[in-house]
């Protein structure tokens, strides 16, 4: 009786994980088609983005009932009870990070009627390099190799800087032109929106890292709350 109660936790965890790894590709999704969406400016694709939105929360819903049931029924130990912490951690990040992306895609409308200021000044390479940490994280988590996540700190500095460096850029084009003002201002939100998305792949390859090794490891000192 106790193996196949133990085969059915194990089961159950690896269809949680499964859930989970589908939430993750949604919300990253969302993100890169919402900057893909705004370079191209596709109204009808930042539609596709806001219209998944109740789409990731029913996921974070159904993932976090799922794993407070595990716990309650079977009472893991040790690395089932660091892979559900996890797994109640992450589903947070991933619906923020879904919800930046659709933030991201509510801005496309503003922006679809004017051609766009130097290319979107370093918007699309922002979001490549965030969506390589999301996915980096994602390989770590499922394939239990902290490989994917030891150089995260340098890379979230490469998005800080890049932040900055958007932010003078824009102030220049403002400047120049006050008509530019609006639009300068929504490309310093979004990649404001893409500095916190990395922040939250930084939080995610820390709690994945515990998971992994029981070691608590600190790469981003800010902690994002929203």
């Amino acid at each position: 009786m106790g193996e196949n109660m133990s085969e059915k936790f194990h089961k159950e965890l690896r269809e949680l994980k499964e859930n989970l790894m589908k939430m993750a590709n949604l919300s990253k999704e969302m993100l890169h088609k919402s900057v893909k969406a705004l370079k191209e400016q596709d109204v009808e694709l930042a539609e596709w983005v806001l219209s998944n939105k109740s789409h990731v929360a029913e996921w974070d819903a159904k993932i976090e009932e799922d794993a407070f049931l595990l716990i309650t029924l079977h009472q893991p130990m040790a690395k089932d009870m660091r892979t559900l912490a996890c797994a109640l951690k992450m589903i947070t990040y991933l619906a923020r990070i879904g919800r930046y992306g659709k933030d991201i895609a509510a801005i496309v409308k503003e922006l679809a009627d004017k051609p766009h200021i130097a290319k979107l000044v370093s918007i699309p390479q922002m979001e490549q390099m965030v969506c390589s940490m999301i996915d980096d994280a994602l390989k770590a988590y499922e394939e239990w190799d902290i490989k994917y996540i030891e150089n995260f700190k340098e890379r979230d500095d490469e998005v800080d800087a890049l932040r900055y460096s958007i932010f003078r850029e824009c102030l220049t084009y403002m400047m120049e032109d006050q008509k530019n003002i609006t639009r300068c201002i929504n490309y310093i939100i979004i990649a404001r929106y893409l500095e916190r998305c990395a922040d939250h792949a930084c939080k995610m390859a820390e709690k994945i890292h515990y998971m992994i090794t029981g070691e608590h490891i600190d790469i981003d000192d800010k902690i994002p709350s929203k």
